[in-house]
């Protein structure tokens, strides 16, 4: 956004505003002119650029391929020098007379280690016709001129090289590297040699082949050949600064022979600094290795992006064996596009400011007076009461006519502006009126509707009440008596059997415990519905003992389910409870949630002291079950009187167990997930907080 802020405006003031219209016009030919200019003068560096950066490589590549074919040639003169020198002839001679002459065979290899030395050959030896018989690498090569020298590329197995010289077969060995962008390596080092090979027969007199001379080189981590070419194609001068030109060697995809720098900052070619055993891109390799097609364009090498070329390398058999490489890195290329797209924008902008500024000048003159007009326009909006006036202008003007015109406008508008804002603030007066009555209305109306629910439940409470005040007395009446007659009953028994009561004392004592709790749970039930006539005395409990006898109680009540019962009493805190209520609580709970439970499951009883700062308030009791759950509809009537979801139960379990827990000030917390299970939590303070005036839902929690 170049025109984000011109002379001291937004891009669309100046698109507003006459003036910078004028100005914008003005300089938008020169504006388009300079940007046309500058694409145009990219597109042709970046197109002519590249091509020319495209042939170069392509022409670096031919050089080194016909350099290779150079090295073959010149072995295969080298070899020819070799058998014509007077001391090969010499040493040849004797050995030729007598095939078993020590000392002649050692001459020859005298004169042909010093002739490798002096020639900067790998390996150079004499071997005899049945050799060259046994050896089909040879056979193949001699087959295209048998009584000439032949050269050819030639990659041999760690055993093959070790055959020709111990020295070769370790030197070979190169461990490859992970690269970036290539095939991982499918095994650790390369140990195959990648040979360039001559063979010379030696012809006798009768024109026939006895021995041959046989020499080359190894390229495995031959620097001398990539340096060399290197040096004939990327001689100073012909790239940019710190721009890198190098030629590799491959032997299939991994780099035996290179100039491609581990660190292209260090300007040191020392074979730790070189990519050996690195691989080449994913990409390159397909296509050229795989699809025997040549490589022209930018590849990435080793570890930055090159302008590359890569030609398939071919064996004395035509197949393809590796590649060749040359190429240059493209940042400094990439650095000068870019020095040179700044030049120009800098250019460009220095340009169009010298454009702008005279013809800003030339035309202050004539935008005098629209900036008047434009500064009262603002002053305006702002709400100042300013004109234009006079402009020091004829008054056939265009502008001063338009000034006239428009300090009248404003004139009028003020008048009418004056007489809205007296409409407004009577409005105004109104409407707050209204408001305030309208909001006296709604807060008396709301006080009216918290009443009437307010009454609608405390008359529902009020109708179970007096329904369940009728029911108990009835159930009072009809049970108490048959209680009586089943505890006189079960003490008779108790008399009569004498000593044989003792084998089943444990199930008398248990029935006559459960005659007292229906007794209990009648009580409870007037308890409940005329609580200030039951109030008992509540009494300093520890906890842990009454869950214990909880535990004995409801084990006949669920042992025809397979529910385990699991205790974690941690409790040390005393309350203060009444302890047959607080019975009658756990034990509702502790059997519902076994009939929550379909089949077999498990439910916890906890207890803890309830802590608060980190002193003891009380006591807090969970019983978690693995059952159905409770639908989250019906999760907050469960403390309703006669609400149930069970066909044989009463609904009043809950009921009194919360009414119980209300009266000794506790809390109880209703935790349930449908499916999993749900957590009843029973909190009880040290001293017992009895508030008969309690909200009937005060101390619920619902999850």
């Amino acid at each position: 956004m170049m025109f984000k802020r011109f002379f001291g405006v937004s891009w669309q003031q100046m698109q507003a505003q006459v003036r910078y219209r004028l100005l914008i016009l003005t300089l938008l030919p020169i504006l388009l002119t300079l940007v046309s200019l500058v694409f145009i003068t990219i597109y042709w560096n970046i197109s002519y650029t590249s091509q020319q950066l495209f042939m170069k490589v392509k022409a670096d590549l031919t050089v080194a391929e016909n350099t290779l074919k150079q090295v073959q040639t010149q072995q295969e003169q080298q070899l020819a020098n070799v058998a014509n020198s007077w001391a090969f002839q010499t040493a040849f001679e004797q050995l030729h007379q007598n095939k078993h002459d020590q000392q002649a065979k050692q001459a020859i290899k005298d004169v042909l280690q010093q002739t490798k030395q002096q020639l900067n050959l790998d390996f150079l030896r004499l071997i005899n016709a049945e050799q060259v018989r046994a050896d089909a690498d040879l056979n193949a090569l001699l087959r295209q001129q048998p009584k000439l020298a032949v050269s050819g590329m030639m990659v041999l197995s760690p055993e093959r090289l070790n055959q020709i010289s111990p020295e070769l077969q370790q030197y070979a060995v190169i461990p490859l590297k992970s690269t970036l962008r290539a095939q991982e390596p499918t095994k650790e080092a390369e140990k195959r040699g990648l040979i360039s090979r001559s063979v010379l027969p030696i012809l006798n007199q009768d024109n026939s082949v006895t021995w041959y001379i046989d020499g080359g080189n190894l390229l495995n981590r031959d620097t001398a050949i990539v340096d060399h070419i290197r040096d004939l194609v990327y001689g100073k001068g012909t790239l940019p600064n710190h721009s890198i030109g190098t030629v590799t060697i491959f032997l299939d995809n991994a780099r035996i022979s290179t100039n491609v720098p581990m660190n292209a900052s260090s300007s040191q070619y020392s074979e730790h600094n070189r990519a050996l055993g690195s691989l080449v891109s994913e990409e390159v390799r397909l296509k050229v290795l795989v699809d025997g097609e040549r490589w022209d364009d930018r590849a990435f090498v080793f570890n930055d992006w090159y302008i590359s070329a890569y030609a398939p390398l071919h064996d004395i058999y035509g197949k393809r064996i590796g590649m060749v490489y040359t190429g240059f890195s493209e940042a400094p290329f990439i650095k000068n596009y870019l020095l040179n797209i700044i030049e120009l924008g800098s250019i460009l902008m220095l340009v169009l400011f010298g454009s702008g500024l005279l013809v800003y000048r030339g035309a202050y003159s004539l935008l005098k007076p629209i900036e008047r007009i434009h500064q009262v326009v603002k002053a305006v909006q702002s709400g100042r009461n300013v004109r234009i006036g006079e402009l020091g202008l004829d008054r056939d003007n265009e502008l001063a006519n338009l000034a006239e015109q428009f300090d009248s406008m404003l004139d009028l508008l003020q008048r009418r502006n004056a007489q809205i804002q007296a409409a407004a603030e009577q409005l105004e007066v109104k409407v707050e009126q209204r408001t305030k009555s309208l909001q006296d209305k709604t807060e008396e109306l709301q006080r009216n509707v918290a009443l009437l629910n307010e009454t609608r439940q405390q008359l529902v409470t009020n109708e179970k009440l007096t329904a369940l005040g009728e029911l108990t007395a009835g159930i009072a009446h009809e049970i108490n008596n048959p209680t009586a007659v089943i505890l006189g009953n079960m003490e008779l028994l108790k008399y009569e059997l004498g000593d044989n009561a003792e084998a089943v004392s444990e199930e008398i004592d248990l029935v006559i415990q459960q005659v007292g709790r229906i007794s209990t749970i009648i009580r409870s039930l007037l308890q409940y519905s005329r609580p200030g006539e039951f109030n008992e005395p509540i009494e300093m409990q520890q906890i842990t003992p009454i869950v214990e006898q909880v535990l004995v109680l409801v084990r006949h009540s669920i042992q025809k389910q397979e529910v385990l019962l699991i205790k974690e009493l941690h409790a040390t805190c005393p309350v203060e409870v009444n302890r047959p209520q607080l019975l009658q609580v756990l034990i509702n709970i502790v059997v519902n949630a076994a009939h929550a439970i379909d089949d077999k499951g498990k439910i916890w009883i906890r207890t803890n002291d309830w802590l608060e700062n980190g002193e003891p308030i009380g006591v807090k009791i969970e019983v978690e079950d693995q059952g159905v759950g409770i639908p989250a509809e019906q999760l907050s009537r469960i403390f309703d009187p006669f609400y149930t979801t069970r066909k044989d139960g009463t609904g009043l379990g809950l009921s009194l167990s919360y009414g119980i827990i209300k009266r000794l000030g506790g809390t109880i917390e209703v935790k349930s997930t449908v499916g999993e299970g749900t957590i009843f939590t029973i909190g009880i303070y040290h001293k017992a907080k009895d508030d008969q005036a309690m909200n009937p839902y005060e101390g619920l929690q619902f999850t």
